[in-house]
């Protein structure tokens, strides 16, 4: 074995993978430039840690299950000339979730509710934070489910640790009242502990329409509105504006 497999080798035990990858490479350039020794450390220790960060961020979105990758970049907010970019752009800066505040999307479909919380979310993985995306309507599956197998407990202590918990689509289906209460729990659980970011379709004049009780409605609203954003987008759809732009040119 030579010099360079053994340095390889050692260094693929101690995980340091990168610098494992690079470090021949590197040494010839450092050769030629005459660098120091202290510098060509340095060098391959700045290459090993944006690799492991690259790869911690990764994880951190894949832990957090986005149906689909969007950013904020990649919004059109001239499509919605009622929604503040300036607003949400702020947001983007991560200080709400210091502060365990939540962000509510009301809106009807296709404005692109969901494209924010999960532009946002993206921005908080790439922050080393804690975030999961479910819809609404499967995360209650899933804690009726946990009630069953009484694992209910375990459940709500894991969702009340993240940073930032995203509740897609609420309001698209009605609940019955264990639902109801199961949402209320989850609420309380991270009230001004946790942020929650929450798309809806509903205006919070018709919740007690969702949850099937007025009375636990208004204390959901209460405690997750408490500390919040809140942004009413009523613009048209992106889904159809392309159809929209075709009929019109073949109307023309």
């Amino acid at each position: 074995m030579t010099e360079v497999e053994r340095l390889k080798a050692q260094l693929k035990r101690l995980s340091l993978h990168t610098m494992a990858a690079i470090f021949e490479e590197e040494a010839k350039k450092a050769a030629k430039s005459q660098t120091s020794y202290t510098a060509f450390l340095g060098r391959l220790l700045d290459e090993e840690v944006a690799a492991k960060m690259d790869r911690s961020i990764n994880a951190r979105i894949a832990k957090a299950r986005f149906p689909a990758i969007k950013t904020l970049e990649g919004f059109d907010f001239s499509f919605q000339p009622g929604l503040s970019a300036v607003r949400v752009k702020e947001l983007a800066e991560l200080g709400f979730l210091d502060r365990a505040e939540n962000v509510v999307f009301c809106g009807p479909p296709g404005v692109g509710k969901s494209h924010l919380a999960i532009a946002l979310g993206l921005k908080a993985c790439a922050a080393r934070k804690r975030v999961l995306f479910v819809q609404t309507a499967a995360l209650l599956d899933q804690l009726v489910a946990a009630t069953v197998d009484r694992s209910l407990g375990t459940r709500l202590d894991v969702l009340a640790r993240l940073d930032l918990l995203i509740c897609d689509e609420l309001g698209y289906m009605p609940m019955d009242a264990e639902r109801a209460n199961l949402f209320f729990q989850l609420v309380s659980r991270r009230y001004e502990k946790g942020s929650i970011i929450l798309t809806t379709n509903k205006p919070f004049d018709q919740w007690g329409e969702v949850f099937g009780d007025d009375v636990i409605a208004s204390a959901i609203l209460d405690r997750l509105l408490h500390h919040s954003h809140i942004f009413a987008i009523n613009g048209s759809s992106y889904r159809i504006k392309d159809k929209l732009l075709q009929l019109d040119r073949e109307q023309k």
